[in-house]
């Protein structure tokens, strides 16, 4: 049975900065596809950064280009979101998912992932 542990949301002011954990059990961990998605009130999930089995950043959403980074520790079974400078519309529940290496269109869609943590939540304040 495949495990997540999610952690690090807060509440942050704008520029400041937060890293998300996200730990894995039950699967292994250094063949899975990795990625961190997150979804605002009222929106729908979407992709934020995807990080191959190799370790290559697969797909990082336009707005949060050169302020997140996706990292991932195979020996700790651990996924990380560094976000840095972060804006008031970085607002919302942040969580990671794990996939197959599989070859699709989309290597960021919210909807190719299988195995889900349970969400952190990350409020930034202006």
């Amino acid at each position: 049975q495949v495990q997540v542990e999610e952690s690090g949301g807060d509440l942050a002011r704008a520029g400041e900065s937060l890293r998300l954990s996200c730990t894995f059990s039950g699967l292994t961990f250094e063949d899975y596809t990795m990625g961190w998605f997150r979804q605002a009130p009222g929106k729908e999930r979407e992709g934020v950064l995807c990080i191959s089995y190799a370790g290559n950043t697969i797909y990082d959403e336009r707005s949060v280009r050169g302020r997140f980074t996706i990292s991932r520790d195979n020996a700790k079974n651990t996924l990380y979101l560094q976000m840095n400078n972060l804006k008031p519309e970085d607002t919302a529940m942040y969580f990671c998912a794990a996939r197959r290496p599989i070859t699709t269109m989309h290597p960021c869609n919210p909807d190719e992932y299988n195995y889900w943590g349970q969400g952190t939540q990350v409020t930034v304040s202006s």
